[in-house]
C-alpha cells in the first residue's frame, strides 16, 4: 500500500487533489481511499488531505502519519506547519515553489529530505494556463510524472469526469505541461527516478 499526504491551504483544492488521485487509481483497477484532515476547512488556513492506494482492499481508517509521498501545494507552509512530520528515509516530496532548491533547503531543518525533493513553479504554470492560482491538478500531474504510481491517462480521465468541459480542458492542458516539466526534471535525477520505479514494482509484488 502506498500512502500520500497533501498539504495546502483552504481554497487551494487539496481535498479535490486527493479525490482525483483516488479516482485515477480506481480507473487503473486499484483500491483507493481519499479523505481530508478533520476539522473545518477555512480559506487560507492550513489543511491536509490523504490518499491510500493498494492492490488489495484498504481497511485503515486513520490519517497518514508516515507518508511515502508528500505533496506541498504552498511552500509558505513550511516554516509554519510541520509538513515533513513522520517522513521516512525514502519519502518523496514535491513542492510548489519558484525558489531554488538551495534557497528552500536553507529554511528546512530536516536535511535528510534533500535528495528526495522535486520542485516546480506550479503557481506560475496555473496563472499562465488556467489564469487562476489553482495548483492542485498541476501538482498531482507532477506527482504522476515522478512516481509512475498512476497511469497518466487515468488522471486525465478523472479530471474530465469531475469538472465541467471547459474547466477540465484547461486543467488537462496544465497537467500535461506539469507532467512534461517533471519528466525533464527526472533526467537530472536518474537515481531518484530509478528508486521510484523500484518502489512501484515492490508495491505491485507486495500488495
Amino acid at each position: 500500500m502506498e500512502e500520500i499526504r497533501i498539504h495546502g491551504r483552504g481554497g487551494q483544492g487539496s481535498v479535490t487533489a486527493a479525490f482525483l488521485l483516488a479516482e485515477a487509481a480506481f480507473y487503473d483497477g486499484k483500491y483507493a481511499q481519499a479523505f481530508p484532515s478533520f476539522g473545518v476547512e477555512r480559506r487560507g488556513a492550513p489543511v491536509a488531505s490523504f490518499v491510500r492506494i493498494s492492490d488489495t482492499p484498504i481497511r485503515l481508517r486513520e490519517q497518514i502519519y508516515h507518508p511515502d509521498y508528500v505533496i506541498i501545494q504552498d511552500a509558505s507552509l513550511i516554516p509554519k506547519v510541520d509538513v515533513f512530520s513522520g517522513i521516512k528515509k525514502n519519502t518523496l516530496i514535491i513542492i510548489n515553489t519558484e525558489k531554488s532548491k538551495k534557497e528552500l533547503l536553507s529554511k528546512i531543518d530536516n536535511k535528510k529530505i534533500s535528495k528526495n525533493i522535486f520542485l516546480l513553479p506550479a503557481t506560475e504554470i496555473a496563472l499562465k494556463i488556467i489564469k487562476k492560482p489553482i495548483v492542485n491538478t498541476i501538482m498531482i500531474g507532477a506527482f504522476v510524472a515522478v512516481t509512475n504510481l498512476i497511469n497518466f491517462d487515468s488522471l486525465k480521465r478523472a479530471i474530465k469526469e469531475r469538472f465541467p468541459k471547459e474547466i477540465a480542458k484547461q486543467n488537462i492542458k496544465a497537467v500535461e505541461f506539469a507532467f512534461k516539466y517533471m519528466k525533464k526534471e527526472i533526467e537530472f535525477k536518474p537515481k531518484i527516478h530509478e528508486q521510484m520505479i523500484e518502489n512501484k514494482e515492490r508495491f505491485a509484488v507486495s500488495s
